[in-house]
């Protein structure tokens, strides 16, 4: 998403002046706190004030003062309550169409767009709340309304403005709208929207989501989904960028590395917006196959779309077998692992970049098992020396990737480690490390230096801050309440 240059932004939304980048620190919070270490044993909420907060779910701040009264860790309760209502408090922007529709735009933070991947993952920690709070459900559903009609403007596009404004990237060569922030197609830009609409309908039973839009979008879906497995060349979409920076581009006049069509889907760049080296991108190969059966449920059981359904699950099941087939290589230090890209002639580029889906992720996303011996061989991977994009240093350890470089390790990738563990020590480590990672301001950073967490980019990036209270509160309700308790940071 090109963060990297230090900016001072401007909120028009509510005054929120923030300084962000490689050497940025937080010069004030939404709310115009200063956001610079907290003094010893002070803690004061970093939230905006409660006029300046753009949603309000009266089961999230229940859910907020639960959990702050059930952890004895005054500095882990406060990051909690600063972080988990971060994407209500900042970014979410509500409405209801003419008929009462529900419509929801959500920024990805200091970036005033809506990204399908993003949006998806900053509100899909409350959707457990969404059957205590009839407004958090209607704002849901209006992310889902919203992300659906997205996907018919341009299924190719991965962010968009909030209507034809245009933007910074219509210069960019492929085919842009003015609707469309940036064009970057990412196979995860179809599965978060589903991933989100298949949770909220399990959970609220509610329907109305899946009206002509949705049908709409699934046929769009399967239909980019087959173009880019590239059986008949190398389809209609192509992306190149004027740009400094390598992995903004796609080479090949915009269609990248060749692959051979052997089943799996190409994607054009990584949930990091970088583009792919080896276009078969195995973790969203695997989000499509589990996103499709989803939607394949739904159009089955709601809209009686039984061939439709058919359709998801016939390319599902073509897909995870090809990803059987040619994503699995054998690695001289553990064995058999997933490769993060392949381009079906042989070829694989063996690393992990932070942002999800990434291999890390996916028993997190539940696109694995996460007791699958080549899961477990690749987790074990990812975190060592041999990924390329490990960074080990005196503030912490974790995974980056290339969209800002050596040394920079996303806290999102610390997350997944312990979203994904079984091992009581491993998670108290995570949590131990995001908190001595933050730089006193009591929010998850885009990524911060190995050596020194005060150096760091994005101040304000709603996902990760949202992400780290879903990461509490399953703590919790896995038991581990005890173990958050223990820690002693930050007493």
């Amino acid at each position: 998403m090109n963060r990297i240059l230090s900016t001072l932004t401007l909120s028009a939304m509510s005054g929120i002046f923030i300084m962000t980048g490689i050497e940025g620190t937080a010069v004030a919070s939404p709310d115009g706190i200063e956001v610079g270490p907290a003094k010893s044993g002070e803690y004061v909420t970093r939230r905006p004030a409660e006029e300046d907060r753009l949603f309000r779910s009266e089961a999230v701040e229940r859910k907020i003062a639960e959990v702050q009264a059930l952890l004895t860790n005054p500095k882990l309760a406060w990051m909690f309550a600063n972080c988990f209502p971060n994407t209500l408090d900042t970014t979410v922007h509500y409405s209801e169409d003419e008929d009462g529709t529900a419509d929801t735009f959500v920024y990805t933070g200091d970036i005033h767009a809506m990204w399908l991947r993003d949006s998806g993952a900053q509100v899909w920690p409350y959707v457990q709340l969404s059957g205590e709070d009839e407004a958090l459900r209607k704002m849901i559903a209006g992310v889902i309304n919203r992300q659906f009609s997205l996907i018919n403007i341009d299924p190719y596009a991965n962010a968009f403005n909030n209507g034809p404004t245009g933007g910074e990237w219509m210069n960019d060569i492929t085919d842009m709208n003015p609707n469309v922030h940036e064009r970057k197609w990412e196979i995860d830009s179809h599965c978060y929207p589903i991933r989100l609409a298949y949770a909220y309908w399990k959970k609220t039973g509610d329907e109305s989501v899946f009206g002509e839009v949705w049908v709409t979008a699934i046929k769009n879906i399967l239909k980019t989904l087959r173009e880019q497995q590239r059986k008949g060349g190398p389809g209609p979409y192509s992306f190149m960028r004027v740009t400094e920076r390598q992995l903004d581009t796609k080479c090949c006049s915009g269609y990248g590395n060749p692959v051979n069509p052997v089943g799996l889907i190409a994607s054009s760049f990584r949930p990091s917006d970088d583009a792919t080296t080896f276009d078969f991108l195995v973790p969203s190969n695997f989000f499509a196959v589990t996103s499709l059966r989803k939607a394949a449920e739904i159009l089955k059981k709601v809209n009686k779309e039984k061939e439709l359904a058919k359709e998801c699950l016939a390319l599902a099941t073509e897909v995870e077998n090809a990803l059987h087939k040619y994503a699995v290589v054998e690695h001289p230090v553990f064995g058999k692992i997933y490769a993060f890209e392949v381009d079906g002639f042989g070829n694989a580029y063996l690393m992990d970049d932070a942002n999800a889906p990434s291999l890390l992720s996916m028993a997190y996303l539940g696109d694995v098992e996460p007791d699958d011996p080549v899961y477990q061989n690749t987790r074990r991977f990812v975190w060592s020396k041999y990924n390329p994009y490990f960074f080990s240093g005196k503030a912490g350890e974790g995974i980056g990737g290339p969209h800002i470089g050596y040394d920079m390790i996303w806290p999102m990738s610390i997350m997944m480690k312990a979203f994904t563990s079984t091992d009581d020590a491993e998670i108290k480590w995570c949590i131990e490390t995001l908190m001595s990672t933050d730089a006193g301001t009591g929010f998850m950073h885009e990524s911060f230096h190995k050596d020194n967490p005060e150096n760091y980019t994005r101040a304000w990036f709603a996902w990760q801050n949202t992400l780290f209270g879903e990461l509490v509160i399953k703590l919790i309700d896995d038991g581990k309440l005890d173990l958050l308790n223990s820690i002693e940071a930050g007493r």
